[in-house]
């Protein structure tokens, strides 16, 4: 598939997909969303180790493009098709992938873009990002997931405010409220989301994606089914090829060669 609206890049085993719409503050349209869930499923492929998600330009993320929405001289879609089909897809899609995915918020992450985010397994932060869930100011609910995401990572109170007050919450306050995983200063974040990303890549790269599977399971499972989730899953790990060698570098007391398989 020839992308429009987004960049797919590989290199080093790491595959970076940029958000390409600058113009209109890489707002979605549905294509957009397709393009990237084609991206995202590229990156099964077992060239892909890591995957760093971003955007061009001043902004990472202001959500749905409104023009899709409200065309000029056309009835207004659904809006239930385009929440099914460019955004509970994409989340899907994201949360499946059983592959670290670093999310670099470069700007401002509105609405839907907002809620991309929070399901990305890592999300570093520029300093001069903030996030909105701006959903309130037009009379929608959030979507993306972001009714399921953010009152677990927030807490209900904190959630509520946000959801119904939508204010901007700059990356700092992101971070200290348990939002995000990192905020670095505007010189050195795209350093260390490179930094984060390549030593993603060079760790069991099975193994982590079947700790992002229990995670998933986690977050709805009783503790038996856990526990049993864990034994099924405990056992594909130790199948694999980088059990045996990082059990044999421990062994030998040096640094395990993975090669994520």
């Amino acid at each position: 598939m020839s992308y429009q609206f987004i960049r797919f890049e590989l290199s080093d085993q790491i595959a970076t997909i940029t958000l390409n719409r600058p113009d209109v503050l890489n707002s979605f349209n549905m294509l957009m969303a397709k393009e990237l869930q084609n991206a995202i499923k590229r990156c099964e492929e077992p060239d892909v180790r890591a995957v760093v998600l971003t955007a061009e330009g001043r902004a990472f993320c202001a959500g749905q493009d409104l023009d899709e929405v409200a065309p000029a001289e056309k009835p207004w879609p659904d809006i239930r098709d385009i929440v099914r089909e460019s955004y509970n897809a994409t989340i899907k899609a994201i949360r499946s992938l059983e592959k670290p995915i670093i999310c670099a918020v470069n700007g401002v992450a509105a609405g839907a873009g907002a809620n991309i985010v929070l399901a990305c397994d890592f999300v570093i932060a520029s300093e001069r990002a903030s996030f909105m869930q701006a959903f309130c100011h037009i009379g929608l609910i959030p979507d993306s997931g972001g009714t399921w995401f953010l009152p677990r990572l927030v807490g209900l109170p904190r959630a509520t405010a946000m959801m119904m007050l939508g204010e901007k919450i700059p990356a700092a306050d992101a971070f200290a409220m348990g939002m995000i995983y990192k905020v670095s200063p505007e010189e050195s974040f795209r350093d260390d989301v490179a930094e984060l990303a390549t030593r993603l890549s060079k760790m069991a790269t099975r193994g982590l994606g079947l700790t992002k599977h229990a995670i998933n399971q986690a977050l709805s499972n009783t503790l038996e089914g856990q526990l049993d989730l864990e034994e099924e899953l405990q056992g594909a790990a130790g199948s694999t090829d980088d059990y045996r060698e990082g059990v044999r570098a421990f062994l030998a007391k040096r640094k395990p060669v993975f090669h994520g398989k």
